[in-house]
């Protein structure tokens, strides 16, 4: 699947502009009489404008005025929930395609903007399934092939489907009326397919469930993952089928390295796994993250997946990405098949399985995994990080959003367009999703869909105790199949660079990474959450400017700490957090040893953490020292002492540069009591954070971790030279380019290989 740009759909009615009849002498006489009175008209002018003025002053320094103002401004922002008669939706039959009475329980669709390729043949050939393509503007007007119903983009808008004017005239998303003119024509089973892989031995029932036994006497049991532990919510399913290194497009990117098997499974009756992925052996659903850092060159990925492990369910609480292009939609899922038009084309159907997974609870379905199912060919056509924006920054947050949601609606549809409303507001998507899904779900009604009913007693039992019990634990060791992994092959045994990603990863793995970004974030935010995201729980962007795509905060450098105790309360589970700024490069790997109950700190980095005197010293100094005195007034008894005994001259000023600090759990209300207390004072953050330190703990105390950090005022002339992968961190490092951030990857590696995965 290539990236396609999303495009605004051209208007399909054409605008005209009526001919007014000509006047030319009144035209004259109007200019004459202009030009005669301007005077007058520019004292008019100035008159209003000096009214308007007086009413807007007047009403600046009226409050209620101003917050009706402000609440007129949020209610233009406001997103309208749709109103759905869903009693007067009217049917909607095929009228004008050549299919008209055409019927099949069994459809392939797929999205084609070339001319048929051999893949698209033998799908053709497949027994027992009809091929639905889908065409949009770079389609080929001659497009043909036999066995194939192929529905241009003039035919798909002769349909009368509603969602025909949401979407975009040159994506995949198109799909969206092959989907809807499926159900419309009888369709029980829908294969989610493209045109660049082939069914492995040209059979879909040898792979998938095609056929469910949902009550039947003799259900199937399938292996299931545990929900042992509550705090997960995505897996990655390639490691069940062999592959360790490789994760899968729409894996939050700091669960890839999660490479270890399940201690232990469930088991769970089948019959309901109404969505049904597989996995594809030669090019994967991979992400650009992983295309561009495992290719050699202009080889072709070709990787194999273990076709003898079992399939695997999902358990109500825990997620898996599910994509548009090898996955199987049994009847009662086909509401999910829905693909987002507000997205990037590389996040619409991860989102979309998403979406859809957390619903399917809501019937009592979930999402079975296949072992290999699909080969895909790597015709060596890359596509551009930025697209995958949606999937990097939101997509961890859109899981935990999903697993906690829930709906007090009595209806499938209801619950449905209530979540997209609510994804809405969560900006995961837009307000037109909120729009396309209210037409999706009527065209579904208008062809004859009928809403699956709600599984009460699943949604009430605990999700915690979905799964059979203790005594019905399965084990399986997956596979470790032999692949490249960063120029690294991989054989039997754990290599030595994975085995310290999982070391470091468990070290930091629930500290978040505060990270305070002085350049563009539009170039390094992403960036900056691939290096650090890897190691620990979170990173948390900060910056000058608020990006809302890019989950980044707006926040001043000098006051940052004063935003601290908002994450503190954010990450309250946290065992303690890090601040560092992007002009410092943090050697993760040298602060292992580190005490994670500590306070880390540049106190011994003589050109860091300075006392001046505020004698003699510029107006600023004096200021900062008076509001510090202030403060340490107001303090109680213990951060009196601890302040006093550590800077005995009152006539001293402690200044830290604070690039880099780390605040351990147990001093994090500590912290924000301290912050509480500077209230509205401007105090710069070089001098409150000492300040707090020195308050907090004696210096003896802290961690010394940080002692022998590379420092210096001014980058140096050779950085190449200046970097030191044997200490925990070197300032100053500029990154404020992708070029430069892969500069600092290349550097970086020395001390963690697997780094070259992001290069």
């Amino acid at each position: 699947m290539l990236v396609q740009d999303l495009s605004i759909p051209k208007s399909n009615f054409k605008t005209t502009t009526p001919t007014l009849p000509s006047n030319r002498s009144n035209n004259i006489d109007f200019s004459k009489w202009v030009s005669q009175n301007l005077f007058k008209l520019i004292a008019i002018l100035l008159l209003v404008a000096t009214v308007a003025a007086l009413f807007f002053l007047r009403s600046a320094g009226n409050p209620a005025a101003l917050l009706c103002f402000e609440n007129q401004a949020r209610d233009l922002d406001k997103i309208e929930f749709p109103r759905v008669d869903w009693n007067s939706i009217a049917p909607i039959s095929d009228k004008t395609s050549k299919f008209a009475s055409f019927r099949s329980e069994q459809w392939i669709v797929v999205s084609v903007s070339g001319y048929p390729s051999d893949s698209l043949r033998n799908l053709v050939k497949i027994k027992g399934w009809q091929v639905l393509a889908i065409g949009d503007s770079r389609t080929p007007s001659d497009w043909a092939l036999k066995g194939a119903i192929f529905l241009s983009l003039e035919e798909q808008a002769n349909l009368g489907f509603r969602v025909v004017d949401f979407l975009p005239y040159d994506s995949y998303v198109r799909k969206n009326v092959g989907y809807l003119f499926a159900i419309q024509h009888g369709a029980k089973k829908i294969f989610d397919a493209d045109d660049r892989g082939d069914v492995i031995d040209g059979d879909l029932g040898k792979h998938f469930d095609v056929e469910l036994n949902e009550g039947g006497t003799r259900q199937e049991v399938i292996l299931q993952y545990s929900r042992d532990n509550p705090n997960r919510t995505v897996v990655n399913p390639y490691v069940h089928f062999g592959q360790r290194s490789v994760w899968p497009r729409g894996l939050p990117l700091e669960n890839a390295g999660e490479i270890g098997h399940e201690e232990f499974y469930t088991q769970v009756f089948g019959g309901k796994q109404f969505i049904q992925q597989g996995i594809s052996n030669g090019l994967p659903d991979v992400d650009s993250v992983f295309y561009f850092t495992r290719k050699s060159g202009l080889e072709a990925l070709d990787i194999r997946f273990d076709k003898h492990a079992p399939k695997v369910a999902l358990p109500q609480g825990l997620m898996v990405p599910v994509n548009s292009f090898n996955t199987l939609f049994h009847s009662s899922a086909f509401w999910a098949l829905m693909l987002p038009v507000s997205v990037s084309t590389m996040a619409s159907d991860v989102l979309r399985g998403y979406w859809g997974q957390r619903l399917l609870w809501e019937v009592g379905g979930y999402v079975v995994v296949y072992p290999p199912t699909v080969h895909r060919y790597d015709k060596v056509e890359a596509y551009p990080f930025s697209e995958e924006k949606d999937l990097h920054v939101n997509v961890d947050r859109l899981i935990k959003y999903l697993v906690s949601w829930s709906s007090g609606k009595h209806g499938l549809f209801e619950k449905i367009l209530e979540l997209s409303y609510a994804m809405a507001e969560e900006h995961f998507w837009t307000e037109k999703d909120v729009k396309f899904t209210a037409a999706w779900i009527q065209d579904l009604i208008a062809v004859g869909y009928q809403q699956p009913r709600l599984m009460l007693v699943e949604q009430e039992r605990p999700v915690a105790h979905i799964a059979f019990g203790h005594g019905d634990q399965r084990e399986f060791i997956p596979q470790k199949l032999s692949s490249v992994h960063l120029g690294v092959e991989e054989g039997g045994t754990v290599n030595y660079e994975i085995a310290n990603l999982i070391r470091w990863r468990k070290t930091f793995g629930n500290v978040v990474l505060i990270l305070y970004c002085s350049g563009p974030v539009e170039r390094t935010a992403l960036e900056w959450r691939l290096l650090y995201g890897r190691i620990f729980r979170t990173v948390v962007i900060l910056s000058e400017r608020k990006d809302v795509g890019l989950a980044v905060e707006e926040v001043h450098l000098d006051q940052a700490y004063k935003h601290l105790p908002k994450i503190f309360d954010q990450f309250s589970s946290a065992e303690g957090f890090l601040f560092l700024q992007d002009n410092t490069i943090l050697n993760y790997w040298n602060l292992v040893q580190a005490d994670k109950n500590k306070l880390w700190i540049t106190n011994k980095i003589s050109k860091s953490w300075t006392t001046v005197s505020t004698k003699d010293n510029s107006d600023w100094f004096s200021q900062q020292a008076s509001m510090v005195q202030k403060v340490v007034s107001m303090m109680p008894a213990h951060f009196q002492v601890n302040y006093k005994e550590s800077l005995t001259n009152d006539k001293s000023l402690l200044i830290c540069s604070s690039e880099v600090f780390y605040v351990p759990q147990p001093f994090v209300s500590d912290f924000i009591e301290l912050v509480n207390l500077v209230e509205n004072l401007d105090i710069h953050q070089k001098v409150a954070i000492p300040m707090f330190f020195i308050s907090m703990d004696s210096p003896q105390n802290f961690d010394s971790v940080l002692d022998k950090m590379i420092y210096k005022r001014k980058p140096p002339t050779n950085s190449s030279t200046f970097y030191s992968a044997k200490v925990p961190a070197v300032h100053p490092w500029n990154v404020s380019s992708e070029q430069d951030f892969i500069k600092l990857i290349r550097i970086m590696a020395e001390g963690d290989p697997l780094l070259m995965e992001l290069v």
